[in-house]
């Protein structure tokens, strides 16, 4: 199923392996910097697994032997799984391209999904991604990861934002290299199940943000 808002198309993958995802992300890629397709975001489920960027260290990946998917997108390495919505746009940036604000617009769209469900989100200074601020439950912690990449002006990669996953996958690993943090869902913050058929047509209808420049 696909929808299109403000010229942007959002096709709902359902739950795809990993590499299956990377192999559609990079044909996508290919129609749309040949001019060939409009700009075009995938929402979908992976099977557990975990994936490492560019700048993972050996010491930020599982000690107990769990299979990792090295990719060419930045940052270090995450978990996807059930019960968490991923989301890969292939858009075409504004020259001169600006990588640093497309990545704020991606965080400011998912601050503003956050919010719908009455979650109060917002950024850590010199860290990727989404998170609830520090309170008298813990540190800050990591609702949505961002890891992107840019080739000939058009974005790989993406988002993913926690909605009722198990968070224990998280526990194996050092997630996105940073230990003095946690990481959490819109269902452990919210008290309440937020479940991935709950968050999608929020996020269809905020991805627009993505290419308001």
């Amino acid at each position: 199923m696909s929808t299109t808002t403000s010229g942007l198309t959002a096709v709902r993958a359902g739950v795809l392996d990993y590499q299956a995802a990377w192999d559609e992300q990079r044909r996508l890629h290919e129609r749309v910097v040949a001019g060939e397709q409009g700009d075009t975001v995938l929402l979908l489920e992976h099977p557990s697994v975990y994936t490492a960027g560019k700048r993972t260290e050996p010491w930020d990946r599982p000690m107990d032997g769990t299979p990792v998917v090295d990719v060419d997108r930045g940052g270090k390495i995450t978990w996807h799984g059930p019960g968490q919505l991923v989301g890969y746009p292939i858009v075409r940036l504004p020259d001169p391209v600006d990588v640093v604000a497309y990545v704020r617009r991606t965080e400011q769209m998912l601050i503003d999904v956050c919010a719908e469900f009455g979650l109060t989100a917002g950024r850590v200074e010199g860290r990727s991604g989404v998170w609830v601020p520090e309170d008298d439950r813990g540190p800050a912690r990591k609702v949505a990861a961002i890891g992107i990449r840019v080739a000939r002006g058009v974005t790989l990669h993406g988002f993913a934002i926690n909605c009722d996953c198990d968070l224990a996958y998280f526990d194996r690993i050092v997630p996105c290299g940073i230990r003095d943090a946690g990481t959490t869902s819109l269902t452990a913050e919210l008290g309440r199940p937020v479940t991935v058929a709950d968050v999608l047509p929020v996020v269809e209808r905020h991805l627009p943000t993505l290419v308001q420049v």
